[in-house]
């Protein structure tokens, strides 16, 4: 069970350092324990979650007339970066951050009023992003997942995967073709924001969820939709135009991301150096190993680098400046810093590494994701090469 937390919803915007406390002290109630029973047991860390979203944390993105904190990117990223450094995994949650912009930007007057106040208080959550599908993968333009209009209704049939925690939410964004793939590849596509509540209730044969089990403890599937209703109220937006909602959120995602890797980074430099300044062999203290001493200040200084990138990304969001190069970038270079620092704290342990109750192998299968999720680190290559640094497309 967690903490009593102070209900920052209620208070005025925090100082950097107060934040982090906050968040700090929130996580001393889920310990390493608690995290490692959940990852041996793939089981959703819902007593976690709750006190997140109890504390007011969760809804920092939300705005203050809403019931939300009114927070910018760069708290947003402060709360994901200290879940991790703490020794927890934010991908329990991360999404109520990341999918946020989609309704805050393009969502209608109504939709707001229904939703944002029931998400902030916590009796609704919004954590499923059903985007991905098995043929189209990260060419998000080729999915095949079909929305009909019939009547005040659309009508949505297909096949989504990496649609993780729709079990877990009572809100889905659900991305489907509205009209065939055109010269323009990125019309056609339309955002729902789909009642999973509704759907469960009145149809719920027309939603086929499979549990996919994953490396690490994350609550994917993959899902079926079988003619499943949803009101024309539901629509993000404008039809055939949600593509851009979409886009619109990938640089939050990854600046959120990074924050996350920066945050594992952190935990890894610092289990590694505590463990290099009390193991003794030999007679001496490892840490006074230059062979074990270097790669550990190595992956701390690279991860410095990757937080600055990232509170620069986050500066320009916040500012609503163009930030698609910095976002990438610090996605980038966190996952492949928080990497390095894996792996230089599993060296220092040695075979202790490998055993779970030291957690470096639990926290060593979660940071891997990041170097290929949300997107590739190969496509930020490309993406940086040629529309940053104008070199030819790769073919």
């Amino acid at each position: 069970m967690g903490p009593q937390t102070t209900d920052v919803s209620a208070t005025a915007k925090p100082t950097t350092e107060e934040l982090r406390q906050t968040v700090r002290d929130l996580c001393k109630g889920f310990g390493d324990e608690y995290w490692r029973e959940s990852d041996q047991q793939r089981s959703y860390p819902q007593e976690f979650v709750n006190t997140l979203t109890n504390s007011g944390l969760l809804a920092a993105l939300i705005p203050t007339e809403y019931g939300g904190l009114g927070y910018g990117l760069t708290e947003a990223s402060i709360i994901m970066e200290e879940i991790n450094r703490s020794g927890g995994h934010s991908a329990a949650c991360h999404a109520q951050m990341y999918t946020m912009g989609a309704l805050l930007r393009h969502g209608s007057e109504a939709q707001k009023d229904a939703y944002l106040p029931e998400i902030a208080a916590g009796r609704l959550r919004l954590q499923a992003f059903s985007i991905t599908e098995d043929k189209a993968g990260s060419d998000t333009t080729s999915i095949e997942t079909a929305a009909v209009r019939d009547g005040d209704d659309f009508v949505i049939t297909g096949h989504k995967s990496w649609t993780s925690r729709i079990d877990e939410s009572d809100l889905a964004f659900v991305l489907a073709r509205t009209s065939p793939k055109g010269a323009e590849r990125t019309r056609g596509l339309t955002l729902f924001l789909v009642d999973l509540r509704q759907v469960r209730a009145q149809q719920p044969e027309t939603l086929n969820v499979v549990k996919v089990r994953t490396m690490f403890n994350y609550a994917t599937n993959q899902v079926h939709y079988h003619g499943m209703r949803v009101p024309a109220s539901a629509v993000i937006g404008q039809v055939d135009n949600g593509f851009r909602y979409v886009l619109d959120g990938w640089n939050a995602e990854r600046i959120l991301l990074a924050s996350e890797a920066v945050g594992d980074g952190y935990w890894f430099t610092q289990r590694a150096t505590d463990w290099a300044n009390s193991r003794e062999v030999f007679g001496r203290k490892i840490g006074s190993n230059q062979g074990v001493q270097f790669p550990i200040v190595d992956a701390y200084m690279k991860i410095r680098a990757a937080d600055m990138m990232r509170f620069e990304a986050a500066r320009l969001f916040d500012a609503g400046e163009p930030c698609g190069a910095e976002a990438n970038m610090a996605k980038h270079l966190s996952s492949e810093a928080s990497w390095d620092a894996a792996n230089a704290a599993l060296n220092t342990y040695g075979g202790y590494g490998f055993v779970d109750q030291y957690d470096i192998e639990r926290k060593f299968r979660e940071t891997r994701m990041y170097q290929v999720a949300p997107v590739n680190n190969n496509m930020i290559k490309a993406f940086i090469g040629t529309k940053v640094l104008g070199l030819p497309r790769s073919y």
